[in-house]
């Protein structure tokens, strides 16, 4: 679709804008005493925080030990209101070490400092100790309420711990200790989508239509978001529908997941449709909505109509930030015009604006996959002078670049430079050395560094396997590929095409070709269909050993399948026809394979 049909509803869109006390924990079981975070640091007088803010979170903390030391004491609503000033700069630490020195103190505490003691320790991601003092709390008589509730199930997602969310859950609504209001049925649901379980949560959704407990709309737009993020954006938009069917007006963060997910398959029209839907309601488009749409217009190498839609920005007075920049850099990246890249890098300050750790990945990413790593080089050497931190993506990109060129030396010391600094290396950064490994060391090296990646908590992926197989089949081990591919399957992985690929191309360079189809068949089978680069690669194993006459019956598979020769394979086949006799049979099986200019 082009921008002049999506165009209109953006400019209709913003045309259309206009009382107890503490004393009570004072015996050997308070809670503190307990041994259950004996050796945690969170209590710690060497607590860290956050300061982002230092001289506001200090002057917040000064005046709470203040009020803990004066006498009489503050009621209890101040102590919990000048906690809630903490906890809302997300100091969650230096909370905990304050309520450590009001319990010394003997200072007021209510249900309401509970309440922020466990929502401090779930955001640490120690639901542990959060449920220990809602325990404590418990037997001293305070009661829980759907806020506590709400808490411990924040902290059970955060932790990972989807299962006992669930139960926990199941359980409020069942035995009806507490009634769960929006926020909890929200961070249930939202819980579970980003925990990947989207049809659980979209079931759940459903459940409590029927019951009292209605879902507002910000529940709704996270089952879509993780429809929409799955790729089931059809759902999705059944989903809006019942929706708006149950008197629930979707809003622009429903629509903005929505575009996504239709944009993420290149469903335009529907797009639009979406677009000219939300003028029609009254519904603003937002810079986030603009940001989809440019980044996809990117994606899809369309930079020209992603310019258009920044125009169409600026033109209504909606200000580009700096993640519309970065999607902008990004495409001309993936089209190779880095001076273009550059030139918009470079205008980012001129908009009020400061490039961000992003916007540099994104540029030296290009420049790395362009060949440039001179130029990607001296922009890693200007984050740090910038007042910026390079990140996990910056190395990677970096390291890629760098032993991509040649320079392993200059790539593995990198990596070095990156354990220094404790950036911690993720599994794309250990493939892409492990990557580099295969193409220069011996093949019993890329293994040793397997284990390496293993012990540090990395978990390989198909990704992985398939380097390691095509090291293996490039260094003449064609019978160990074989061998772990058939492993693949109790490591819970499935093969790709690029692994069955590199081993059937492999089997007819060595001259199995039945071995080849077999393999193939059974590729197939497995749900895994050839596609065009299984076919060259099987073409080029067979032209390399001149098996012409072998090859034909692949060539003429490949065409009924619609698939056509790459370069490589051009070149081998003009090479046969011009170094032998006439071969009107090859001859025409080129022209089918041949891409039509």
């Amino acid at each position: 679709m082009r921008i002049s049909a999506i165009a209109p509803p953006i400019r209709r869109a913003i045309s259309a804008k206009s009382s107890s006390y503490y004393g009570i924990f004072a015996d050997p079981f308070s809670f503190f005493s307990l041994n259950f975070h004996s050796n945690d640091t969170l209590f710690s007088p060497n607590f860290k925080r956050d300061l982002s803010c230092e001289s506001e979170v200090d002057d917040a903390i000064f005046l709470f030990r203040k009020m803990v030391r004066m006498r009489p004491q503050p009621p209890v609503f101040e102590f919990t209101k000048q906690l809630q000033v903490i906890v809302k700069m997300k100091q969650y630490s230096a909370a905990l070490k304050l309520f450590d020195e009001m319990r010394e103190l003997g200072a007021p505490v209510n249900e309401y400092t509970m309440n922020i003691l466990i929502n401090c320790c779930c955001l640490l991601k120690r639901v542990d100790i959060g449920f220990a003092i809602f325990g404590v709390f418990f037997k001293h008589g305070y009661e829980p309420d759907v806020t506590t509730f709400t808490a411990l199930l924040k902290g059970l997602f955060l932790n990972g711990k989807v299962a006992e969310a669930e139960k926990l859950f199941k359980k409020l609504l069942t035995s009806k200790i507490c009634e769960p209001n929006e926020v909890t049925i929200l961070t249930v649901i939202d819980g579970l989508c980003k925990a990947g379980h989207v049809l659980a949560a979209h079931d759940l959704l459903l459940l409590l239509e029927k019951s009292i407990y209605k879902p507002n709309v910000k529940a709704y737009n996270a089952v879509i978001n993780g429809l929409c993020k799955t790729g089931t954006v059809d759902n999705a938009l059944e989903l809006k529908s019942k929706m708006t069917d149950k008197g629930i007006s979707p809003d622009v963060v429903t629509y903005n997941s929505m575009i996504l997910g239709l944009c993420d398959f290149g469903r335009w029209k529907e797009v639009k449709d979406l677009l000219n839907e939300m003028v029609n309601h009254k519904i603003c488009l937002t810079v986030v909505t603009f940001n989809i749409l440019v980044d996809s217009f990117c994606k899809e190498g369309n930079v020209n109509e992603a310019e258009d839609v920044l125009k169409i920005m600026k033109r209504q007075n909606i200000s580009p930030n700096i993640v519309t920049y970065s999607a902008l850099i990004d495409g001309y990246c993936l089209q190779g015009k880095m001076e273009k890249a550059k030139e918009v890098f470079d205008s980012i300050t001129g908009n009020g604006l400061k490039p961000c750790i992003v916007t540099y990945n994104s540029l030296i990413n290009g420049y790395c996959k362009n060949g440039k790593v001179d130029e990607a080089w001296r922009l890693f050497l200007e984050v740090s002078s910038k007042g910026l931190e390079h990140t996990t993506v910056t190395y990677s990109s970096m390291i890629h670049g760098l032993l991509s060129q040649g320079r392993n030396a200059d790539g593995w010391k990198l990596f070095n430079v990156m354990e220094t600094r404790q950036v911690h290396p993720d599994l794309f950064t250990c493939n892409i050395l492990l990557e580099g490994l295969c193409k220069t060391h011996p093949i019993a090296e890329a293994f040793s560094f397997l284990r390496v990646m293993e012990d540090k908590g990395l978990s390989p992926n198909i990704i992985t396997y398939g380097i390691l197989i095509n090291g293996l089949c490039k260094d003449g081990k064609l019978e160990d590929a074989k061998m772990l591919l058939n492993e693949l399957p109790s490591k819970r992985l499935k093969p790709d095409n690029h692994i069955y690929a590199t081993i059937i191309g492999s089997l007819c360079e060595e001259g199995f070709v039945d071995e080849a189809k077999d393999l193939l068949i059974k590729m197939e089978r497995s749900g895994c269909a050839p596609d065009s680069m299984t076919y060259n690669i099987i073409i080029q194993g067979l032209l390399k050993k001149k098996e012409f006459d072998k090859a034909i019956p692949f060539l003429e598979e490949m065409h009924k399948k619609g698939f056509l020769a790459d370069a490589s394979t051009l070149s081998m086949l003009i090479n046969q026809l011009q170094g032998s006799k006439k071969n009107d049979v090859l001859l025409e099986m080129m022209k089918k394979v041949v891409p039509k200019m």
